[in-house]
């Protein structure tokens, strides 16, 4: 941009160098613009600040005391954005709306007007001075448009046009759900949904947990939906948000007990701005959309409850596809016995992790509550007389007392990297977050056979091919089957809804089919959810974990010895006593706690 506004008034003679010191000062002193001390010191005239600002940014300049600013216009742009930005609207033509800017040059700005708006932005310049003056006009001294900015072009019965956009949900959702999409859709009930928890929401930058957006910055229209649409997830329980563009569509789903379901359908032409604004919630580079990002948000509802949201971006054919990953710390379950272990699974589990050292570790794929069994047991051994280190790739939860350590790739802090520095700290317990290669399982088998207890994830379908899969990365025989102490594997499977569980009639060919004894038959009653309000006519509520616990006996370490396959390993582990996967489902369909077909769903039939 060149020179400065106060070289510029010296050098076209409106104002002297020694007028241009006062000037200064005085804004030193009083805040505000360079061009507003001038002003209110009376070197220059608001006429003449305007025509340097017009020739010093390149846009025209306006009086805006002769402008009569319609409502409609001041609709779009809450007082707060105009105060913050020192902007106000003043015409629109078409698909442009122009502002008048005390700085047009604030590019972000113009980017949350146009993103909060709709409309691309055509910026002039006036006077601070003008500008404050026209604000207090308008929109007066305190007075908030919050309300007024989601009645954008408002049909008689008091419905936006903007809503009537949005599509309707798919045929086959249930009553229930369309009195949910109802809510989205009618502005009314839309701002019921927000109101209660605009107020007290607030949006932290990760780097800095005491820094939030103010509310001015949560009350424009696209804000207000993107908002709504996670406020109704937290109060939902749903565990992920999808965000997808399609080529006529843009669709909004949800995964609520491990099971996607659309939940919105938005107008295509307000992609963009959605995308962008979670973007900036996150703290993402909005400009990039040619690869994927990844951020973090982190919300408080209230005082006593946060919210954190690990975002991920993609882009797809047409558009960015965003994906949110709610981490509600309030739902972290660190109470081992309440994860759906049984009772000898459990007393194995616990003996493991309190083995002075050695290896224990949890598989599964992704979602199935890997994390969260670790952080049960890492919370479990967390003592004021042992270091315990994490390696998490993210964190996704702070744990009181236990050093946890971000990756970051991109500067080499990997698995590996971490592990080597652990070492040098002294530690007692290590977690390291995912096994994805040899350097890392090899440096997590030295700790955990120097003393270590260590404790770590791995990708595989059931615990037996846990121990092939650490041979095939490259780890000798002996090592695994010296370090190893025992392998849990686990998945989710939906519960039945208490408020609608009822008994139900099976074949007892299709108990049999699916593992139950026939002398079983008779003994519990199969039950199943029928559907309500409390389950959004599911039949499930809630989730459960299916555990497969494989202890490292003397009889496995031999087998692992001689390179025995998966299928060995596994039947001397069920001769053993192990329940499988197929085992522990089939004990909490006993108990009335889930259902056949989520069984089926969720683990293979052995």
């Amino acid at each position: 941009m060149g020179e400065r506004l106060g070289e510029i008034l010296v050098r076209e003679g409106f104002i002297t160098t020694e007028q241009l010191d006062n000037a200064l000062k005085y804004q030193a002193k009083h805040g505000g613009r360079l061009g507003s001390a001038v002003i209110k010191l009376k070197f220059a005239t608001e006429e003449d600040i305007a025509e340097i600002l017009s020739n010093q940014f390149g846009v025209p300049s306006v009086n805006l005391a002769s402008f009569d600013i319609e409502e409609s216009l001041l609709k779009l742009i809450p007082a707060e954005v105009a105060r913050k930005y020192l902007l106000i609207p003043i015409s629109r033509t078409g698909a442009s709306l122009t502002l008048a800017m005390a700085d047009p040059s604030n590019v972000f700005a113009q980017d949350d007007i146009k993103f909060m708006t709709g409309y691309n932005v055509e910026p002039v310049v006036a006077s601070e001075n003008a500008i404050t003056k026209a604000i207090e006009r308008y929109y007066g001294s305190g007075k908030s448009l919050a309300v007024a900015s989601t009645e954008i072009d408002t049909h008689e019965n008091g419905r936006s046009k903007y809503m009537d956009d949005f599509d309707d949900f798919d045929s086959d959702i249930s009553d229930q759900s369309d009195d949910m999409a109802a809510e989205f859709i009618n502005v009314e009930d839309f701002d019921d949904l927000v109101s209660g928890a605009v107020d007290e929401l607030e949006v932290v930058d990760e780097e800095d947990e005491d820094a939030i957006v103010s509310v001015e910055d949560l009350e424009a229209p696209i804000v207000k939906l993107v908002n709504g649409i996670l406020i109704k997830a937290i109060n939902m329980g749903v565990s992920d948000i999808h965000f997808e563009p399609y080529e006529k569509s843009f669709r909004v789903r949800t995964r609520l007990d491990g099971v996607l379901r659309k939940e919105l359908g938005l107008p295509l032409k307000i992609k963009d701005a959605v995308t962008s604004r979670v973007k900036i919630m996150a703290n993402l580079d909005i400009s990039e959309r040619r690869l994927p990002q990844d951020g973090r948000i982190k919300m408080r509802l209230g005082p006593k409850r946060e919210m954190d949201f690990r975002v991920s971006t993609l882009p797809t054919l047409f558009g960015e596809k965003v994906v949110l990953r709610l981490l509600d710390k309030t739902n972290l379950q660190t109470d081992m016995t309440q994860l759906g272990f049984s009772e000898r699974q459990l007393a194995e589990f616990q003996e493991a992790i309190h083995k002075p050292y050695g290896m224990c570790l949890v598989t599964g794929p992704t979602g199935s509550g890997k994390t969260t069994t670790l952080y049960s047991a890492l919370t479990q051994l967390n003592s004021i007389s042992d270091n315990i280190m994490t390696a998490e790739d993210p964190v996704e939860y702070n744990l009181m007392g236990i050093n946890q350590v971000q990756m970051h790739d991109a500067i080499g802090l990997n698995f590996a990297a971490s592990l080597r520095s652990f070492l040098r700290q002294d530690p007692d317990i290590i977690m390291v977050g995912e096994i994805r290669d040899f350097e890392t399982a090899e440096i997590a088998i030295k700790a955990a056979l120097t003393g270590h207890m260590v404790l770590s994830t791995i990708h595989t379908n059931d615990a037996p091919t846990t121990i092939n899969r650490l041979l095939n990365m490259g780890v000798e025989p002996f090592l695994v089957a010296s370090s190893v102490i025992s392998i849990v594997a686990q998945r989710l499977a939906r519960t039945v809804c208490p408020k609608c569980a009822e008994p139900v009639q099976v074949p007892p060919e299709a108990l049999i089919h699916i593992g139950f004894m026939e002398h079983e038959i008779g003994t519990f009653d199969v039950k199943k959810g029928r559907g309500c309000s409390y389950c959004s006519q599911t039949g499930y509520k809630g989730r459960v974990a299916l555990f497969e616990v494989l202890t490292i006996t003397d009889e496995i370490r031999e087998l692992i010895l001689r390179g025995a396959s998966a299928m060995e390993i596994r039947e001397t582990a069920v001769a053993l006593g192990m329940q499988t996967l197929r085992g522990s489902g089939l004990e909490k369909i006993r108990e009335g706690r889930t259902t056949l077909e989520e069984i089926v769903r969720v683990t293979y039939g052995n």
